[in-house]
């Protein structure tokens, strides 16, 4: 099925799982994608595929390699040719894609973005789980924030590749205002560790640029085309917007803070006899975290106290002035001034800083 017919006359269709951008004529492509991948002038097409099966069921290779995978996609299930086009896969579907255009007086940017990061997420230098070795590589979760931008107009070399440096700098501040957490640390995350970018320029075009940083303007449209569209794809593969993230345990489960950790310190603190009186303890417990999990005002503080952990990790802060902010904006809160003596003093200060707010958070619960 044909979507839409972008500036130049590419056009784009949707079909086998797939998005394709077909060229209306030469381009100039740079590429991340396993096949056709770097700076190419002859290419035909470029594509986005959903390699998920269906829930719950893990992405399988047709060959033995990624690459030879993507080839064989491209061939059987494309109709394109593998040497004259480059793709990314993902586990992501293509109904969820975001396509945002924006026109400047005389160049258009258009960002085609399939994204959904809640079980890949990773930020930047976190701990690595493999290292290839003479081109075997270990299999990887499909690539989570693809990215497809599309600039018609006329780039210099040099400007394509900084186009990709502020399509790159656009996600990550995407991210990073969504607050999303890497699966990896308990940081931020910058992306997933297998997101993918395809650029691609119009050397037909009358118009000819040489800068796309942050300074001119076609890395501002850049900048606003690629944050907005992987907000909203984020948000429809996933879900994660703003009033998701207005959740005390969605901004701090990166830090070890989980319904389960909650549960358990929960039932270390209750008696025998408490445990007794009702066979429904886990039920109430629950019922009791979920109304305060949405508070305005609990939101508002674990905010700045999570915030108080990042400066610390980053060394921004030292132990001795965020440990006692930390626990005056518990106070402020409404945490029982009394659940903060339980940590252990030889816990590293983000640890015991999470201890503080784990055990605070129990205690609320508690008193409900």
């Amino acid at each position: 099925m044909k979507l839409m017919e972008l500036p130049g006359g590419d056009t784009l269709h949707h079909y086998k799982k797939s998005l394709v951008l077909c060229f209306a004529g030469p381009r100039d492509v740079l590429s991340t994608g396993p096949i056709g991948g770097g700076f190419r002038t002859d290419l035909q097409a470029v594509f986005n595929n959903d390699c998920n099966p269906g829930a719950g069921m893990s992405c399988e290779l047709r060959a033995d390699t990624y690459e030879e995978h993507m080839r064989l996609l491209a061939l059987e299930d494309l109709g394109l040719d593998p040497k004259h086009c480059t793709g990314l896969a993902t586990a992501a579907s293509m109904h969820n894609v975001s396509i945002t255009t924006m026109n400047y007086e005389d160049f258009s940017v258009t960002a085609i973005v399939t994204g959904g990061i809640r079980v890949n997420a990773s930020r930047v230098g976190d701990p690595a789980a493999w290292h290839e070795k003479s081109g075997i590589s270990e299999p990887t979760k499909p690539g989570t924030i693809n990215i497809i931008l599309h600039i018609d107009a006329a780039l210099s070399p040099g400007a394509l590749a900084r186009a990709l440096v502020t399509c790159t700098e656009a996600k990550t501040a995407a991210i990073q205002e969504l607050l999303a957490p890497s699966r990896y640390s308990s940081g931020i995350a910058t992306g997933s560790g297998t997101d993918g970018t395809i650029l691609i320029a119009n050397p037909l075009s009358s118009t000819y640029l040489t800068n796309a940083g942050k300074h001119c303007k076609l890395g501002e449209y850049i900048g606003r085309t690629v944050k907005k569209a992987v907000k909203e794809a984020l948000d429809r593969q996933s879900g994660l917007n703003p009033a998701f993230q207005h959740n005390i345990l969605n901004r701090m489960d990166r830090f070890g803070i989980t319904e389960d950790s909650l549960w358990s310190t929960y039932l270390q603190k209750l008696s025998e006899k408490e445990k007794k009186l009702s066979p429904f303890v886990r039920a109430e417990f629950e019922d009791h975290l979920s109304q305060l999990c949405h508070n305005d005002t609990l939101v508002t503080y674990t905010s700045l106290y999570a915030h108080l952990m990042d400066q610390l990790d980053w060394g921004l802060l030292s132990p001795d002035e965020i440990i006692p902010a930390g626990k005056q904006i518990l106070n402020f809160a409404g945490f029982p001034t009394d659940a903060h003596c339980s940590c252990s003093d030889d816990q590293n200060p983000i640890a015991k800083m999470a201890d503080f707010y784990l055990q605070g958070l129990v205690e609320l619960i508690m008193k409900q």
